[in-house]
């Protein structure tokens, strides 16, 4: 008789405590995982349905600044069956190792180690919360266990200009990893052999044996001198110790998606968060909300379909490429490559264009609103018009560097008439 395979015991951590200071103003009221997305998601929901989806279902989510937000929409959404074990829970920080709060990625680890003595995991997933994208785990996991390796880490390819936004690896032979520098200047890394202009970023995935981990935090608490940072710290210490393997992100087969697309986006910035939007709306969107094969959970409000309102006659209501939510009335106006969260209103003769307007943001009669991101709740008034006025704009909003007008929740607006 054949032996059964035991299936390996996998704790995930999602590190979701940053303070999120690129997204302000989103992230004045709210941590950055818990920002909005694509209508009615939060930035958590997409690396909580990877692990839900891959099965990995005990998943810690280590909180610390302005948690409120976040914490009550893992509560109301992330309510997993516990018949079986699973569940998604939100630890905040706790100064279990002193008086501080967590110093770092690898302090956060550090200060929780009480979870994995509970949980006695094999291996540990360690995953950011504020990239949109797809990933099965499993077959990560697979390819960490074949290799041996005591850390393995999720690489994609991106722009050898963009290499100061990343942890940025050089492979060596197979999978191994040569050397790991975090957010170096362009000038100071070397393309990829076959094609000089790319390098290979780290996406902030980390898989850890779990005992490799527990030796690699306390190694590092030890040290005064450093940030205790996963990406700045651990991982060097174990590409020093020729223990750190990569794992090429375009293996990954997602069900339901193409096999030559691989999207992932770090929306870290206020730019890259519109950009990432801007994406949603293509005819031929290079990242599909609509996959129901691998989908993305997350809990909606109960309100009533989106509705369209017009007569039919020249200057009645157009929508052309753009996601309505539930709960969105459209009423004689025009709505053009944008993105309406739930309970948004556009009333009789308003203009949204290239925007993002978050949940219950009213557009009054006449207003025009253009290449802007607005927060919950705000009111833009009759007539008035945002993304039109540099000048202005600068003077009363936040304006990102790619020129993108972002109001915060509740902001007022305030007319350049």
């Amino acid at each position: 008789m054949s032996e059964v395979a035991v299936q390996p015991r996998v704790l995930s951590v999602v590190l979701a405590g940053g303070e999120g200071k690129r997204l302000l103003p989103l992230t004045l009221d709210r941590a950055k995982p818990a920002v909005p997305f694509g209508g009615h998601y939060r930035l958590i929901d997409f690396p909580l349905s990877n692990l839900a989806n891959g099965g990995y279902r005990k998943i810690v989510v280590l909180t610390q600044y302005k948690s409120h937000s976040l914490d009550v929409h893992i509560s109301r959404t992330w309510r997993l069956s516990t018949l079986l074990g699973n569940y998604v829970t939100s630890v905040p920080a706790q100064m279990r190792r002193g008086p501080r709060w967590f110093l770092g990625s690898a302090d956060a680890l550090f200060q929780n180690l009480n979870l994995f003595d509970d949980e006695r995991p094999d291996f540990v997933f360690v995953f950011g919360a504020d990239h949109i994208y797809r990933i099965d785990p499993r077959q990560m996991l697979d390819e960490h266990i074949d290799s041996g390796a005591g850390v393995t880490i999720a690489g994609i390819r991106v722009k050898r200009s963009e290499s100061h936004q990343f942890g940025i690896i050089t492979p060596g032979e197979g999978s191994r990893i040569d050397t790991f520098l975090e957010k170096p200047a362009p000038e100071d890394v070397v393309g990829l052999p076959d094609n000089p202009e790319e390098v290979l970023a780290s996406m902030g995935n980390y898989l850890f044996n779990a005992d490799t981990l527990r030796e690699l935090l306390f190694e590092n608490a030890a040290v005064e001198d450093t940030r205790h940072d996963i990406g700045g710290d651990l991982i060097p210490m174990m590409v020093q110790k020729g223990d750190a393997h990569v794992y090429d992100f375009t293996k990954n087969r997602i069900p339901g998606q193409d096999e030559g697309l691989h999207y992932w986006r770090d929306v870290g910035t206020l730019d890259q968060y519109f950009d990432s939007h801007m994406d949603l709306v293509d005819d031929l969107p290079v990242f599909n909300l609509y996959n129901d094969a691998w989908p993305i959970y997350t809990r909606s409000r109960t309100l009533p379909p989106a509705k369209v309102v017009g007569d039919g006659t020249q200057g009645s209501s157009s929508v052309r490429r753009s996601l309505l939510s539930n709960g969105v009335v459209v009423a004689d106006s025009k709505v053009r490559d944008s993105v309406l969260s739930p309970g948004v209103r556009i009333l009789g003769g308003a203009v949204v264009e290239n925007s993002i307007l978050l949940d219950d943001v009213v557009v009054g009669d006449g207003a025009e609103v253009r290449n802007a991101v607005l927060d919950k709740n705000v009111v833009v008034p009759p007539g008035v018009r945002i993304g039109f006025d540099a000048e202005h704009d600068a003077e009363h909003y936040t304006v990102s560097e790619a020129g993108v007008v972002v109001l915060a929740k509740g902001q007022t607006v305030v007319s350049s008439g």
